[in-house]
Order: structure tokens, then C-alpha cells, then sequence
């Protein structure tokens, strides 16, 4: 059970509208907020990404870098302080690659949100809509991914599904 307020899981496909979304719930509440940023600028595309993001944020985000230890970050979050995280797509496909025991992360995860008060806003892609991949890894990703989006789905208030821009509430009221 949640110690008070709201989680939102926003989910869509890339470039859907999802991140911009997240930020409109939580720039809809006073500042400051905290951006919880699981990326990683690994190549220059990814680099060039992560600029653009905090371009279009602005002023008034405190930013914990978290590209590993997600629950870490929400444990730093001042208590109360609204949260947003992105993206959790991000955060699994880094912990995959570092070999990590997922479920016992997502579990880490899961603990800290039922007794973080506050808004939280988590972002993830959506990644089961398109064709099944012809590999095992990315396979292996797909299915991970459905799964942690179905266990965070399911703590959620407010479940929304981005598509063009345009948001679908799945669970929850607007």
C-alpha cells in the first residue's frame, strides 16, 4: 500500500509522446521536481537524446542520474518531492546487460514505491506490439519488459498508454 498520492505508469512506443507527457503531470504540480534519468550517453545518438530531454525540461528538476540502482534513487528523492522517472526500459535493458537478478531488482523497486510518499510518474516503452524478434536476447527483453510494465501496472493508480501524442487512460481517471 502507498504511503499517500499518486504513482502513474505512462507506457508507449518510441517517440509516442510518453516522455513529454510525464513531465506535463509532474510540471502540473509546484516545484521542484526530481527527474530520475536512467539513460546512458553511450554514442553520440544517445548522447544527443539526453540533451534534448534536458532542454526541453527546463529549470526546476533536480536530476539523479540512476542508470543501475533505480531503487537507490527513489530512496534519494526527497521525501514528498514529486518524482518522475525515465525510463524504466532504459533502466531494465542496463541491468539485463549487467547480469543482474531481475526479479529480486524489481521487487527492490516495488518495496521503495508502496512506502515512497508523493507523486511518482514512471515511464516505459511499451515494446510487445510489434514483431517477435529473431533473437534470443531480444526476445529475452520483449518478455522482461511486458513483465515489469504488468507488475508496476499493477501497484499503479493511474495506468495511461501514449499513442501520437495522445494519452489513453488503461487505469485510473484523467
Amino acid at each position: 500500500m502507498r504511503a499517500q498520492a499518486e504513482l502513474t505508469l505512462v507506457l508507449g512506443g518510441a517517440r509516442s509522446g510518453k516522455s513529454r507527457y510525464a513531465e506535463s503531470l509532474i510540471t502540473a504540480l509546484p516545484p521542484p521536481w526530481v527527474y530520475v534519468a536512467t539513460g546512458q550517453g553511450g554514442d553520440d545518438e544517445m548522447a544527443a537524446r539526453i540533451a534534448a530531454h534536458r532542454a526541453r525540461r527546463g529549470g526546476g528538476w533536480q536530476t539523479i542520474e540512476a542508470p543501475h540502482d533505480l531503487g537507490g534513487a527513489l530512496r534519494a528523492a526527497p521525501p514528498g518531492m514529486p518524482v518522475l522517472v525515465d525510463c524504466l526500459t532504459l533502466w531494465l535493458s542496463n541491468r539485463m546487460l549487467a547480469g543482474a537478478d531481475l526479479d529480486q531488482e524489481t521487487e527492490a523497486v516495488e518495496q521503495v514505491l508502496r512506502h515512497r510518499a508523493g507523486t511518482v510518474v514512471l515511464v516505459a516503452n511499451e515494446v510487445g506490439f510489434g514483431i517477435v524478434p529473431d533473437n534470443a536476447l531480444a526476445r529475452r527483453f520483449r518478455d522482461r519488459q511486458g513483465l515489469l510494465n504488468q507488475r508496476l501496472a499493477a501497484h499503479a493508480d493511474r495506468v495511461v498508454l501514449v499513442v501520437a501524442g495522445l494519452p489513453l487512460i488503461v487505469k485510473g481517471s484523467a
